[in-house]
């Protein structure tokens, strides 16, 4: 037994043990349909990171194979970066057919549904008609829509079976996370491991069934949900004179090709997403400036601020899938490991780190000394830069024939994941107390425009590592090109950011006006 497949069987045993144990120890203190939520989840994650983990080498290896290495990595870096950015944007959409047509159930059913055949329309391109580019981008669109109908609705829908004090809540969400972690933890293991070791059909394959399972486990266990997630009682009966349920289909239908569309012709998507944010950060600024309440117009400034920090985190730390795949594939001692695997590194931290971060978060906050959130966005950023700089000094003393030893893209990753516990949880929480109440929902979507603008920039950073020398290319030319773009952006760029928030943390706590 190799130890790959090692990994492999660990990862199963690990979670077979895991997720019962969470069941048992909290099926008394939740509702049902918790964990009917929590298992749709995971293996909705599953599905999505399973085919992440593979997509960036299949385009490079298979799909653009005929290309000299650095135009491939461009051309696949363009359409991953365009990939994430319309998976964060969609949501947006999705979240508001849900509130006013189709309700959650159906939304989710829909959303899961596109997904699957997402997936397996993956599979088939990979398996039967290889490098046919319109079946790879159909593909790619369909679960780019589906999880915009999928992936809002189905955390909101949690939220439905807790009131808004309910001591509960917290932890139903926590678990829940636990299930978006196990889910993108397996996937690569298993997805990645069927993908590289015996075909990229099997591991898109995998990934579709896993997609297949969380639906069913929603569709069966309807019963647990009551009358909650039905259409909305004052549902939207016409839009534009036509049957709002027909103009939903019928929008559906058409956005599948557009995305398609925008992932063939990426540069199009980041000129669409730059007038986009400057709209929506132009609306946000004017909505603060002009806000009757000075001290809500001021806390909707500190969102605007740390709009542009987040973007940056995420921009660097979604490297992972692009950049960081390649890295791993062809400049790491992976020790026979196949570099998909090395994306399960990040959950498995979050699921071994997150209880340690939240129990010191009570602990600070007991002694008065937690900090705030602005200084939280400080030490994630800070720790994602240490990360690179791990990379970086390993490409500078440790560079063994064009490799560096597997052991510091693991140190990398665990510090990426304590930024994330830093920055990414607080994020959303702070978006509901920051926004005023008539905004919220607004504000709430262009956080998430952000992480899509990640993306956009993600991809241009991953684009600075692919190399021009053609058929010359060597090992070391790639490790030289990989740690010269960390260097300056994920070490100089990033700490820069964390430094310059760091001196704006006073202004923006007094502008938080009590709400830690």
């Amino acid at each position: 037994m190799n130890l790959a497949t090692g990994l492999l069987i660990f990862g199963w045993i690990f979670v077979l043990i895991w997720v019962p144990l969470i069941v048992l120890s909290k099926r008394k203190i939740h509702p049902k349909a918790l964990f009917v939520l929590f298992f749709a989840e995971l293996w909705e994650r599953f599905s999505f990171y399973g085919m992440r983990a593979l997509l960036i080498l299949y385009m490079t290896k298979v799909l653009f194979d005929q290309m000299d290495q650095g135009v491939a990595d461009e051309k696949a870096y363009g359409i991953y970066g365009a990939y994430g950015a319309l998976v964060y944007g969609m949501p947006v959409l999705g979240g508001l057919v849900a509130d006013k047509v189709f309700g959650f159930k159906k939304s989710i059913l829909l959303g899961g549904f596109l997904m699957m055949l997402g997936h397996f329309v993956l599979a088939l391109e990979g398996m039967l008609f290889e490098g046919n580019m319109m079946i790879f981008f159909l593909s790619l669109a369909l679960i780019i829509v589906g999880n915009g109908y999928f992936k809002p609705n189905v955390s909101s829908f949690l939220g439905e079976f807790y009131d808004k004090n309910d001591v509960r809540k917290d932890g139903a969400f926590t678990i829940f996370y636990m299930g978006v972690n196990i889910g993108a933890f397996l996937a690569p293991l298993t997805c990645g491991y069927l993908g590289e070791q015996i075909g990229w059909h099997w591991g898109f394959g995998a990934a579709g069934v896993g997609m297949l399972i969380g639906l069913v486990v929603f569709a069966l266990n309807q019963s647990y949900f009551g009358d909650k997630g039905n259409e909305p009682e004052d549902k939207v009966r016409k839009i534009f004179g036509i049957n709002s349920n027909v103009f939903v289909i019928a929008a559906t239908l058409l956005m599948i090709p557009l995305a398609g569309a925008l992932l063939n012709i990426n540069e199009v998507m980041k000129v669409i997403l730059i007038v986009l944010t400057l709209i929506t950060i132009g609306y946000l600024i004017y909505t603060a400036l002009n806000a009757k309440d000075k001290k809500e117009g001021q806390r909707l400034l500190v969102v605007v601020v740390l709009f542009f920090f987040h973007a940056i985190f995420w921009a660097l730390f979604e490297q992972a899938g692009g950049s960081l795949t390649l890295f791993a594939d062809r400049n790491v001692n992976r020790m026979g490991i196949p570099t998909s695997l090395f994306q399960s590194v990040n959950p498995l931290f979050i699921m071994l780190l997150a209880p340690v971060f939240s129990w010191l978060w009570v602990k600070l906050n007991q002694k008065g000394k937690e900090p705030s959130t602005p200084m939280k966005f400080v030490l994630g950023l800070a720790q994602l830069g240490f990360g690179f700089l791990l990379i970086v000094l390993g490409a500078k003393f440790f560079n063994f024939d064009g490799k560096i030893p597997l052991i510091f893209l693991v140190l990398m990753y665990m510090f990426h994941t304590m930024g994330e516990l830093c920055l990414s949880p607080v994020g959303l929480s702070m978006v509901t107390k920051l926004s005023p109440a008539k905004v919220v929902g607004f504000v709430m979507g262009a956080w998430f425009l952000s992480i899509s603008l990640a993306h956009e920039m993600a991809a241009y950073i991953g684009k600075l590592t692919a190399t021009d020398s053609g058929d010359s290319f060597t090992v070391q030319e790639s490790l030289a090109s990989f740690s010269q773009t960390y260097l300056i952006w994920g070490v100089f760029v990033v700490f820069g950011a964390a430094f310059i928030l760091l001196l704006l943390v006073p202004l923006l706590r007094k502008w938080m006006n009590g709400i830690h």
